[in-house]
């Protein structure tokens, strides 16, 4: 999927007003993906989203492998803690960031490949499965 595909689709689902509010929503989500599942899957994911999409989460990875942290886990954090880190990164609510998130999870289920996206599912604790499109947030963890 290309960049303005991605940025119009998550724009439509989030009901944001423009696209640079949806820039920062969907960097913001990324980002914070990136920080909770295992360096290797954020980089495979990130290899089958558009350049200046897979940079954030490469600058998540980047900074955990100069930093020393293990590649095989993601920092452990619940959903709340989630929508927390993605409210501040974009600047605003938590109630917001949790519909930002719903977005971008949507559309990342469309963009990359749906090996990936189970590998996402299973990596992904329950509460945060949630945000998932229904049919990945039923599937049961492996």
């Amino acid at each position: 999927m290309r960049h303005d595909e991605m940025i119009g689709k998550v724009q439509a689902l989030a009901h944001l007003p423009d696209r640079g509010s949806t820039e920062l929503a969907t960097r913001s989500v990324l980002q914070t993906l990136a920080e909770r599942v295992p360096t290797g899957l954020a980089d495979h994911m990130a290899a089958q989203l558009p350049r200046d999409l897979a940079a954030c989460i490469h600058d998540v990875t980047d900074s955990a492998a100069s930093e020393g942290r293990p590649s095989g886990a993601g920092e452990r954090f619940d959903l709340t803690a989630f929508a927390g880190r993605v409210a501040v990164r974009a600047g605003t609510t938590e109630d917001r960031a949790l519909r930002y998130c719903a977005a971008v999870l949507e559309v990342l289920d469309a963009a990359v490949s749906p090996e990936e996206m189970r590998k996402l599912t299973d990596a992904l604790p329950t509460d945060i499965r949630e945000l998932l499109p229904t049919a990945r947030a039923d599937e049961p963890a492996e």
